[in-house]
């Protein structure tokens, strides 16, 4: 007799729920990596997400980076660039699509750069060259102010902007240096020493000095993050502000410097008089602020790591419906175009009705029953006026029998006196009174020889 090696099936999956297994056991296994590829296919919908691949000569990933991350993104994929992620790796459940889900990008190459920017920054730090008590104070009032800085660029038009505005008597002596390039460490260096050497040498009268530039990509600020141009600083014995790019910006040259300013703009703020006090209040509490906010990033990411192996992030499934949000609204467009097309085609089904139900019919039926009615009110007035015209000639008889004028016919006549009034007494008329008879046909003038 045989026997099945298990009595036992295995359990039947749905197709959602073999997926919704797989993505856990990705998420379980990878932690956050670092992927450098070639970006295409890039895709940016009005949701404000992005989707693109990520290739080498072998093979390609679907990659997202959801709107919460990448608004904070000074680097734009587009199709081409190489970049380097931060990301997670994850499975996309509604197509069973394999993923990463973006966190952080940089150029290709930027990792390197950090290096050597962490590995300077900590031997300069064990040097003591960033220690508090080696910054030199900023003078009561700058009255000449050194600027080395490009004498194309942005900067240097902010810097003046700002101080023509705040103090427009300060004295500003531009050195123009490259401010990226191979010649750009040598000529920082260079404008440091002239400017220490004028002081020195009473040539020129300098208060303090700004090295500042504009923003831009790591590989751009790199000048600001050589040893020569930090150790240039270091030994200046003119204070140095440094501006260097954005306030997201650090640079060796800003640590080693004897004051750090956001940007040019703040670092003319800064050397204005009447603005020294608020900024130095200003950077006490951005660096108390700061330091909260560290400990309780640090304090929250031990929660969120506790809670996370505990129970499932639903940002996981807000991206995921956010993937799906957009696969429907372009069904939606489809859909839209769609029933447009089959409400035109109605409307003009609803046209053809109307114009065969059109009121012209009614109308001409309407004009006949219309001509009926005025042919009968024709015959209605003639037959009341033919009634009419019979009344009339009964009653002008019946008036013609009580007239005077009848009375006249028969031989009678009226006789008045030359006032006019009608004669009915003979007694009452003198004689040789002269009278009118008036007959039925005429009139005769008498005078009365006597009366009886």
């Amino acid at each position: 007799m045989l026997h099945s090696s298990s009595s036992v099936n295995p359990p039947t999956l749905t197709v959602g729920q073999l997926n919704r297994e797989a993505r856990r056991l990705l998420e379980g296994h990878f932690d956050y990596v670092w992927v450098e590829g070639e970006v295409s296919n890039f895709a940016a919908p009005s949701s404000g997400h992005w989707y693109f691949s990520l290739k080498d000569s072998s093979a390609q990933v679907r990659c997202a980076m959801f709107r919460n991350r990448n608004q904070h993104m000074r680097v734009t994929p587009a199709n081409g660039m190489a970049i380097r992620l931060r990301c997670r790796v994850s499975l996309y459940e509604g197509r069973g699509e394999f993923q990463l889900i973006a966190e952080h990008l940089e150029h290709a190459g930027a990792g390197a750069l950090q290096a050597a920017f962490e590995r300077l920054r900590d031997k300069l730090q064990a040097e003591g060259l960033f220690a508090a008590e080696h910054k030199r104070p900023l003078p009561a009032e700058v009255r000449a102010l050194g600027v080395i800085t490009s004498p194309t660029g942005a900067a240097i038009h902010d810097v003046l902007t700002v101080l023509r505005r705040r103090h427009p008597a300060m004295q500003v002596f531009l050195l123009p240096v490259a401010v990226q390039g191979n010649a750009a460490v040598g000529e920082i260096c260079a404008a440091i020493a002239r400017a220490n050497r004028w002081q020195a040498a009473g040539d020129i009268h300098l208060d303090a000095l700004l090295v500042t530039r504009g923003g831009g990509s790591l590989e751009d600020l790199w000048a600001f993050n050589e040893e020569a141009v930090a150790r240039a600083i270091a030994a200046s014995a003119l204070p140095v502000v440094s501006a260097i790019g954005h306030e997201v910006d650090i640079s060796i040259a800003d640590m080693v410097a004897d004051h750090r300013a956001a940007t040019p703009s703040a670092a003319a703020e800064m050397l204005s008089p009447d603005q020294r006090e608020r900024q130095a209040q200003l950077r006490r509490w951005e660096q108390a602020l700061e330091g909260r906010m560290r400990l309780r990033l640090e304090r929250s990411g031990r929660d969120l790591h506790h809670l996370r192996q505990r129970l499932r992030h639903p940002g996981q499934q807000l991206r995921e419906q956010a993937q799906r949000l957009d696969e429907l609204e372009q069904r939606l467009l489809r859909a839209q175009r769609t029933h447009w097309r089959e409400q035109r085609g109605h409307l003009a089904l609803l046209e053809g009705r109307l114009r065969a139900r059109s009121p012209a019919t009614q109308l001409h039926s309407l004009r006949g029953d219309v001509d009926k009615l005025e042919q009968r009110l024709q015959r209605g007035v003639q037959q009341q006026l033919r009634v009419s015209s019979s009344r009339l000639g009964q009653l002008s008889q019946l008036l013609d029998s009580v007239s005077p004028l009848a009375t006249l016919r028969r031989g009678y006549s009226i006789l008045s006196d030359e006032q006019g009034h009608v004669v009915r007494d003979a007694s009452k008329v003198p004689e040789g009174a002269n009278l009118a008879a008036r007959l039925d046909q005429g009139e005769l003038r008498l005078r009365v020889l006597g009366a009886k």
